[in-house]
């Protein structure tokens, strides 16, 4: 009981990444059911797996919180955990989208208690991050960039909704500070030691306000402009970017900060698929497939090794 009790404890607000990622594939198995004409039960089951993998990690987080409020405060005031805290919140977003065509009440729901949740979080970090007294640039990572990417988000099942102005002010901000964190990020990986290898997959992070900004700059706008083409193609190359440090990523002994991997190749390709759509190139639809087989291999490399490191207790320990 005391060990169960202790690895409640360090139960880490990082893993509701996992739905990210597992809600990032959903909807992009359904982009690509609906091009191609493919039973749609695949991307339903997935999203219905992923919207009872965050019922769990959330009755176990609220377990956490209710035998260990310090333990959750202390998250909350870590400077690199406290940006994954939004990961809750863009959960619920990302489920909005995934049962927005099935089940469009249910969807709305989700996305109110998203957007309202993720409003409160974004307000809490930045206030963290402009009253703080204990960070530094070290701390300074692209998992800051979390709550951000949940702003961005916002329109692409809030359009659909007819939330068009609430839409606007969440894209808003997610474009604004976007590259003001890039530019940090730059600066503090140029000019300052190597992040920590537990911290290197976070990279892959880069790549997702682009794509998350195409595809929802798309819905608001309605038509594929000058602009959509650059946050397509930034996505496109900090992806090429990513790839290149391969190697390296390769090298590294898992953590459950490789989840990070996960949801920005989702939104790379859904967004390539998006392109595809829009303008019935067949290159467009060739990168998208082969992102998707990429991911594919990725989600599925990353559930074994999820589950290996759970039942290896190599999850939820002391760091």
């Amino acid at each position: 009981m005391a060990q169960i009790q202790s690895r409640l404890t360090h139960f880490p607000v990082s893993f509701f990444s996992t739905v990210m990622g597992m809600a990032g594939f959903s909807i992009a198995i359904a982009k690509a059911e609906s091009i191609y004409d493919l039973d749609p039960r695949v991307s339903l089951a997935l999203s219905i797996i992923t919207l009872l993998l965050f019922l769990s990690l959330t009755v176990i987080y609220s377990l956490k919180f209710l035998q260990d409020k310090k333990a959750v405060i202390k998250e909350l005031h870590h400077p690199i955990k406290i940006s994954f805290f939004p990961t809750i919140s863009i959960s619920l977003l990302l489920l909005s989208i995934c049962m927005l065509h099935n089940y469009a009440d249910f969807a709305n729901v989700l996305w109110i208690l998203g957007t309202s949740l993720h409003l409160g979080f974004t307000l809490y970090v930045m206030n963290a991050w402009i009253n703080h007294d204990y960070f530094d640039i070290n701390h300074m990572n692209p998992a800051w960039f979390i709550p951000i990417v949940g702003n961005i988000l916002v329109p692409i099942a809030g359009v659909p909704l007819g939330y068009t102005d609430v839409s606007w002010f969440f894209f808003s901000i997610g474009i604004v500070f976007w590259p003001v964190l890039l530019t940090i990020i730059y600066y503090r990986v140029i000019f300052h030691p190597a992040l920590p290898g537990k911290l290197v997959p976070t990279f892959f992070i880069l790549i997702a306000p682009p794509a998350v900004g195409f595809l929802s700059y798309i819905q608001l706008n309605g038509d594929l402009d000058n602009f959509a083409r650059v946050l397509y193609f930034s996505a496109v190359f900090f992806t090429l970017l990513v790839f290149t440090q391969f190697s390296k990523f390769s090298k590294l002994q898992f953590f459950l900060s490789w989840w990070a991997y996960s949801f920005p190749l989702a939104a790379v390709s859904i967004a390539t698929f998006r392109m595809y759509e829009i303008t019935q190139n067949s290159l467009y639809s060739i990168f998208a497939v082969i992102l998707l087989a990429i991911l594919t291999a990725f989600i599925s490399m990353l559930i074994i090794k999820t589950f290996n490191a759970i039942f290896d207790k190599q999850i939820c320990v002391e760091e």
